[in-house]
């Protein structure tokens, strides 16, 4: 059986429509795919109702958070997946909308900033072609870098114009992800720690602080990631051990936005078994 847990479609930053990604994960040859978009659910209906028979969908979401370090005080991003809650609990819907507003906010201040720089970027289509119940993010500033012929591809506007390091860049103000475990939780659904020792991506929460989050309620890690090496994949399934955390693997599908393609990494069916154990707020859909 292959899995595939982490994907996004135009919900979010993604290339695939939520129909467009069912229709994919089924020609790559998986059994089941997760929808994971960056803080909204708004891709798990019309994923569903396009569900090709044999292949299971898990809803899910990418929650925007942060790690706060309790001796260095160091501020550090953390890509939360949530898995199978209830899309109705009231704190989860309050939270993921103010996000989506917040990442809304950032992108135009970023395409301000360009624009003012004398960048072809025009902040007001950038924010038309947004999704208008999904996410955004920096690749939709991406897409219109290379829309506008100043850069080449989607990588290229990162490292040249986006990344967290460039003069363009704009923090949000993220959950903490002690406080979104405990939302995901009471909504009945479990929490996977996406591509946690991804050091190329910028700064990582360290082993102390991962120990802290499995003792306060976190479900899983991503080992198997296209960011991490082989030598990270070990060091982490040994950490995860340790602590008691179910592995999962998977691509981080973004669609053409990246050049990882769905099940280049997969998840154990025995790790999908146990998130489904212990969740009690939504259910794998199948056809």
């Amino acid at each position: 059986m292959r899995i595939d847990l982490h994907a996004h479609s135009t919900a979010s930053d993604g290339t695939d429509s939520p129909a467009g990604l069912v229709a994919a994960a089924a020609k790559a040859g998986l059994d089941v795919v997760a929808i994971t978009d960056h803080d909204t659910t708004a891709g798990w209906a019309p994923a569903a109702e396009a569900l090709p028979p044999g292949l299971s969908l898990v809803p899910g979401a990418e929650l925007s958070t942060i790690s706060v370090d309790p001796v260095t005080g160091r501020h550090v991003s953390v890509h939360l997946l949530a898995y199978l809650f209830d899309p109705a609990s009231t704190a989860l819907v309050a939270e993921q909308a103010r996000l989506r507003s917040e990442r809304r906010w950032r992108l135009r201040v970023m395409a301000e900033r360009m624009a003012a720089d004398g960048l072809p970027v025009d902040p007001d289509e950038v924010m038309s072609l947004l999704p208008e119940d999904g996410s955004a993010g920096r690749p939709h500033l991406a897409q219109a870098l290379v829309r506008a012929g100043v850069v080449s591809s989607v990588n290229e506007a990162f490292e040249s114009y986006l990344g967290n390091g460039s003069g363009y860049f704009v923090a949000r103000q993220d959950t903490l992800v002690e406080d979104a475990i405990d939302m995901i939780a009471d909504a009945g659904g479990v929490t996977v720690i996406a591509h946690p020792f991804a050091y190329t991506r910028g700064a990582t929460i360290t082993v102390d602080v991962l120990a802290a989050l499995a003792e306060h309620g976190l479900t899983g890690v991503e080992v198997d990631h296209p960011n991490h090496d082989e030598e990270t994949r070990v060091r982490l399934h040994g950490v995860a051990g340790e602590l008691g955390l179910v592995r999962t693997g998977s691509s981080d599908y973004h669609g053409t936005n990246k050049t990882i393609d769905l099940g280049d990494e997969t998840t154990d069916p025995l790790a999908l078994e146990e998130l489904v154990s212990r969740s009690t707020g939504s259910e794998v859909v199948t056809r």
